[in-house]
């Protein structure tokens, strides 16, 4: 069975295309700056990049493209499009509606609709995707595959906010946590590296890049996560504050006689790692301008690190105990000399102790703990496109199931 996999930006789409027999990715790449001035597809296959520019004026145009470049005499891995059996979408908010993947129909995509003011800036450049891939491959079933899915397994205790019940009972304000696609494939995986059943195992998963979020995985199960009610919350990020006083936002109101709408963008996109530095939002500039002496890029990764390790203490608590910690996406994976400080500064109480040298890796399934650690400390490359094919793959063979039936 071969699965298109699309993740759908404002302006962009990023895609894969798999054979789910082998698990094996065919060919995968990125469509940039759609109906924006220098448009260009970023195509990957046999190990090749091949930069294509072209005028791409909206998401059909975009994926048009992308589907000739897969039957293409150069570029091209099918002999025909209808060797695709079917296609999974990332949708980022599926709300309390959707507690898991789904295949999209007109309900279900109107549900995705009416959800969008949950997640404005993601839900409806996600939905344009969806209704560009349908009108061009009209007869393959379409799968959506939601960020917030996974979490939906959390208590009341965890995701209920302390602000009048109305609140949720109204509006659904209540903490929806994302990146659960990714949490869910680094659970799963980490069961299997340590040949357990994921049912046996408490794991908090520290999905740490540019957008950060930590999960609390109990029996395989959501219990807990840092982002909130929008991924806002929680760690502090590459452009994003994270946790602070909601107070403070009243108070730059007042003071700066900003609006509510531009504090909310100065949280969103002027903080985190830029804001404390000025300059930087990315970690890879940031660490190495600490290691060199920089004194505020020093005060910024530590700040980093620590609430990292306040997430990963209070998750310990929250399920009285935990068996591995793993890191997982572009930080977390790439950046030894962070996991190796927060091991040393805050870890310790836990049994952990770091093995310094097989740390020395990026982007590697590895333990990096040693071995008479109490807990393991691991690195567990995330791969959402391989969760959303695996979704999309089960689904529809328990579609054909039931229709045999």
């Amino acid at each position: 069975m071969k699965i298109l996999v699309i993740n759908a930006g404002s302006s962009s789409i990023k895609y894969q295309l798999l054979n789910m027999d082998t698990e094996e990715v065919l060919s995968m790449g990125l469509v940039e700056r759609i109906g924006i001035e220098g448009s260009r597809i970023v195509h990957r296959v046999n190990g090749e990049k091949h930069i294509i520019e072209k005028e791409i004026q909206d998401h059909e145009v975009g994926l048009k493209y992308v589907l000739s470049l897969f039957t293409d005499s150069k570029y091209g891995v099918l002999k025909s499009l209808e060797e695709i059996d079917a296609v999974g979408h990332r949708v980022v908010h599926g709300g309390e509606k959707f507690a898991s993947s789904v295949r999209i129909n007109d309900d279900v995509l109107n549900t995705m609709e009416m959800l969008s003011f949950l997640a404005p800036l993601h839900n409806p450049a996600n939905i344009m995707g969806i209704k560009a891939a349908t009108e061009l491959l009209p007869n393959v079933p379409h799968i959506g595959v939601f960020d917030t899915a996974f979490h939906q397994s959390m208590p009341e205790k965890s995701y209920l906010y302390a602000i009048p019940y109305e609140y949720y009972e109204k509006y659904k304000v209540r903490r929806y946590g994302f990146h659960g696609t990714s949490h869910r494939y680094v659970a799963q995986r980490t069961a299997e590296i340590l040949g357990k059943d994921v049912k046996d195992l408490k794991i908090i998963s520290c999905h740490i890049g540019n957008g950060a979020s930590i999960a609390a995985i109990d029996g395989g199960k959501s219990v807990d996560t840092s982002m909130g009610f929008t991924p806002l919350e929680g760690l502090a990020m590459g452009t994003r504050s994270g946790d602070i006083d909601p107070a403070i936002v009243d108070f730059l109101i007042k003071e700066e006689g900003l609006t509510s709408k531009e504090v909310i963008t100065i949280l969103n996109k002027k903080s985190g790692m830029l804001g404390l530095t000025k300059k930087y939002s990315d970690m890879r500039d940031i660490e190495d301008n600490a290691i060199a002496g920089d004194k505020v890029c020093r005060t910024a990764f530590d700040i980093y690190e620590y609430k990292i390790a306040k997430y990963i203490g209070s998750y310990a608590a929250s399920m009285n105990g935990v068996d591995a910690i793993v890191f997982t996406a572009g930080v977390g994976e790439n950046s030894p000399i962070m996991r190796e400080e927060i091991a040393e500064n805050y870890l310790g109480y836990l049994g952990i102790n770091i093995n310094k040298e097989k740390n020395n890796v990026r982007g590697k399934e590895t333990i990096v703990s040693t071995e008479d650690s109490k807990i393991k400390l691991m690195v567990v490359p995330t791969n959402e496109e391989l969760m959303i094919a695996r979704d999309t793959k089960e689904i529809v063979e328990k579609n054909l199931d039931e229709l045999k039936l």
